[in-house]
């Protein structure tokens, strides 16, 4: 898609002030993600909150007990099998790596409940280093649009790599997240107020 840096500039300026990331501690974004997973993002923040008013580090959440961490993370659903993972991710972040969250995908996929996106956006949002994390709403959009024609998670991140420009990694996923759930929306996206209409496959094909 020849205007994708068009579609960013303009997704920019409209989502800017909305898509700025709460927090850089890279073990909070790993754990926040990980807690992201199945769930809505009102849930994420709800128990991510909870976890981190009690918690601060590796070492608190490591030492302890399970049905602590339950208890607080309830709200992200699939709480027991999540707390086991952030428990265990605790440890190992603790054990193998002095406490300090990995910076490098290759050591964050390989720890428990950790895939590419959960990966990219430990890079992203604690590192600040360039990675571009597909979720529902990236991956959803970007085939919807058009600038990509994927199936799965890992070839969306594949696709995008190619064609956006390393400068914009760092921000495409909060911008498409806001835009994903306030105009692109699953079912019924407003496409009549989109700003990228104009860019947009699934506009001209339906509308004009």
């Amino acid at each position: 898609m020849r205007d994708i840096i068009k579609v960013i500039e303009i997704l920019d300026k409209e989502f800017k002030e909305r898509a700025v990331v709460e927090h850089e501690d890279p073990f909070k974004v790993l754990i926040s993600t990980i807690l992201s997973q199945r769930t809505k993002d009102s849930n994420t923040e709800k128990a991510s909150k909870n976890l981190f008013s009690n918690f601060k580090n590796a070492k608190e959440i490591a030492d302890a007990e399970l049905n602590e961490i339950e208890k607080l993370i309830k709200p992200s659903g699939f709480f027991r099998v999540k707390a086991r993972t952030i428990n265990k991710v605790s440890k190992i972040i603790l054990e193998q790596y002095n406490g300090k969250v990995p910076n490098k995908l290759e050591e964050l996929i390989k720890l428990p409940g950790v895939g590419r996106k959960t990966a990219n956006c430990t890079l992203c949002f604690g590192y600040k280093i360039p990675a571009i994390p597909v979720d529902v709403h990236l991956n959803r959009i970007s085939n919807r649009i058009g600038i990509v024609k994927t199936k799965t998670p890992e070839e969306t991140e594949k696709g995008l790599m190619k064609i956006i420009p390393k400068k914009y990694w760092l921000k495409i996923n909060n911008l498409f997240v806001k835009f994903g759930q306030n105009i692109c929306l699953p079912r019924k996206p407003k496409c009549q107020i989109c700003p990228i209409k104009n860019f947009c496959e699934y506009y001209s094909t339906n509308y004009l």
